[in-house]
């Protein structure tokens, strides 16, 4: 019995407002391919099928032709269940349908953890599945007042060891598997998952998990194997870099990854690489450096984000960046630009968004001067730039009205 272990899809989703359809259509494509290239029986996926509780009718459409080419092309079975991203609603309104294609799909639990539970046969191989949705601390908590946190975070545990003990008593099979979405500690997180704790401690820990013969776990976008329990404890993670800071796989030599899991003689894991299907690139660097590499080197297909250093305010760096690289093949979506500071430090335009209009203001009006600043000046000039931000907002306000 082979088990193919995927998560966080998050189909749907956009990089600074890039729409990503075309990588996700491709990567399913290749998902189709390694499960038959690879006789998987079960295919896991643990949440965060789409990247919004709403996706767009071209998500959607990805995902139901996937599960359609898989119900014709392949003998696999497929268990899905909601993470903190997708309705659980939505995504498990067709379930009975779906059923009927090999395809179980779980978003929530209504009365019984027991429900949860997917047996499947083999070839004369038994399994059963514990295929546990997320689990929201509204839904499985009653509300106690004036509770701390530690003992909030505590009852969550207790919650969570309940609903899989519950599961557990309904499987008697040749094959255990848990699955959940959740946050365990001692994970590794990236920039990019909406961490899921209480008050800010770790709700589940690996000592709360029963013992199976695999549990297979989303929620973190990176793929990884927790250690403190007795059989494995995996997150496969996201087959997509999130954002440009989880794309950083060439230099730190980390990929992005699906698992294997052969159940043949015993627990055999096998890390299947997923291919870059568009690459996304980080750049800083003077405006030169980056006009040189932009002309200079092949940018075909890929998504760049940049950082420019300048010594003052360019009208144009944006765009003038953006026609370098789109001559050679590759999007720039962002351009950040980097400033020093009176002190000579860089000034990044992400610090100015953090700025009142008058803390610019007052940094425009030294960097402009320098050692001429007039502290009575500034003050004067800080008095009139007021006045005019009051008018300007009342005039909007009245032409608003009218």
């Amino acid at each position: 019995m082979r088990i193919l272990h995927t998560s966080d899809w998050h189909i749907g989703q956009k990089i600074y407002d890039q729409n990503r359809l075309d990588e996700h259509e491709q990567f399913l494509d290749w998902l189709l391919d390694t499960i038959i290239e690879k006789k998987v029986d079960i295919l896991l996926v643990c949440g965060d099928v789409f990247d919004s509780s709403v996706p767009p009718a071209g998500a959607a459409d990805l995902y139901y032709r996937f599960l359609f080419n898989l119900y014709q092309k392949t003998k696999a079975y497929a268990v899905i269940i909601a993470g903190n991203h997708d309705s659980a609603v939505r995504l498990a309104a067709p379930r009975e349908f779906l059923q009927m294609g090999r395809i179980h799909v779980v978003g929530g639990i209504s009365e019984s953890a027991r429900e949860c539970v997917v047996h499947l046969d083999v070839d004369g191989k038994s399994a059963s599945i514990a295929a546990v949705p997320y689990l929201n601390e509204g839904d499985i908590l009653p509300h106690v007042s004036l509770e701390g946190e530690v003992e909030r975070s505590m009852r969550y545990r207790e919650a969570v060891k309940r609903v899989y003990e519950e599961c557990l008593s309904a499987m008697n099979t040749d094959v255990k598997v848990l699955m959940g979405h959740y946050f365990i500690q001692g994970g590794t997180t990236s920039d990019s998952e909406r961490v899921v704790q209480i008050g800010g401690i770790n709700p589940v820990r690996t000592t709360d998990l029963p013992d199976a013969d695999y549990i297979a776990l989303g929620h973190l976008h990176s793929p990884q194997q927790i250690k403190g329990n007795s059989c494995p404890v995996v997150y496969s993670g996201s087959p997509l870099p999130m954002s440009f800071k989880e794309a950083e796989y060439k230099n730190k030599k980390i990929y992005k990854k699906i698992f294997l899991i052969d159940f043949t003689d015993e627990c055999k894991i096998e890390e299947v690489t997923v291919p870059v299907f568009r690459e996304l690139v980080r750049l800083e660097g003077s405006l030169d450096d980056l006009m040189a590499r932009a002309n200079f080197e092949n940018w075909k297909d890929k998504y760049i984000e940049v950082k420019v250093q300048l010594d003052g305010p360019a009208v144009g760096t944006g765009d003038n960046l953006r026609q370098a690289f789109a001559s050679k093949g590759g999007k720039v979506l962002v351009v950040e630009s980097v400033l020093p500071d009176i002190k000579g430090e860089p000034i990044s335009s992400e610090d100015i968004k953090t700025k009142s209009a008058d803390e610019i203001f007052r940094d425009y009006y030294k960097y402009t001067n320098g050692e001429n600043a007039s502290p009575e000046e500034l003050d004067e000039l800080l008095t009139t730039f007021n006045e005019l931000m009051e008018f300007t907002l009342k005039e909007g306000i009245k032409g608003g009205e009218t």
